[in-house]
């Protein structure tokens, strides 16, 4: 009815967050739930808001940026033109942070981030480019260990409302656009797709149905990069790639 398809996903987590959902509404029971949703636009929204856990910071594990930094920076330089999907991007602090560090490397004047989500309410906030003050310490710290090479204050300003306004520079290159991994299919040829942390609440066949898609964007020698719990083994596409770093889930596309 709505567009959205949580078949695929981990039963167990599919199950705590519906029951978390029933009693958020002060309902009793799926079925309850179930004539909510049905009847009710705002529930689906918050359900779906529950549904997709946005969890994220900028400059997340410092060192898969220093590695890509170092890794991938490097291959992506003869390139007239780079195109990078952030696949999941939550309320956009990665997309941001990916930004940052091309800025640093010279690279973002030719390059366009696109930045997907299936969750309206982070979009919004990742088009807004707002963060709270309070993790600017934080995030700063990421920043420095992950290699920044300028004062990371140059990259916002505060306001009167104890947020952060993250530079609009860093917006000029930035597309952003409803995409759902479970059920959409692909939208264009990429240097790199990073997709971290998401695939860990699939199903196996949701997995490899994303893997697919993942595989179908990327251009010959594309960079994908996958999150801290996950992994290529036992994919179906796990022999169409090698290994850049092991530990940061950095791969290549080579067949």
């Amino acid at each position: 009815m709505y567009g959205y398809d949580f078949r695929d996903y981990a039963y167990p987590s599919l199950k705590r967050r519906i029951w978390h959902q029933i009693f958020r509404e002060q309902l009793h029971s799926i079925s309850a739930l179930q004539g909510k949703v049905l009847s009710d636009p705002d529930c689906v929204d918050r359900f779906v808001r529950n549904l997709s856990i946005p969890v994220t910071e900028m400059f997340r594990d410092p060192s898969m940026f220093k590695a890509f930094r170092e890794k991938v920076v490097p291959k992506l330089r003869s390139l007239s033109s780079i195109r990078i999907w952030h696949a999941g991007c939550s309320t956009g602090e990665e997309v941001y942070s990916m930004a940052i560090l091309l800025q640093e490397e010279g690279l973002y004047d030719r390059t366009r981030l696109y930045a997907t989500d299936m969750n309206s309410l982070s979009l919004q906030t990742a088009k807004e480019g707002i963060c709270s003050l309070d993790k600017m310490k934080q995030y700063t710290k990421n920043y420095l260990e992950a290699g920044g090479k300028r004062s990371f204050s140059e990259y916002y300003s505060a306001t009167d409302e104890g947020t952060v306004i993250l530079n609009p520079f860093l917006r000029e290159n930035m597309i952003f656009a409803d995409h759902n991994l479970a059920t959409d299919m692909s939208f264009n040829e990429f240097n790199v797709v990073f997709c971290r942390n998401v695939m860990i609440y699939f199903n196996d066949q949701l997995r490899n149905r994303v893997h697919r898609l993942f595989y179908e964007s990327l251009s010959h020698n594309g960079i994908l990069v996958l999150g801290s719990k996950e992994s290529l083994h036992f994919t179906q596409c796990e022999s169409s790639y090698e290994e850049l770093d092991f530990n940061e889930k950095i791969y290549r596309k080579i067949r």
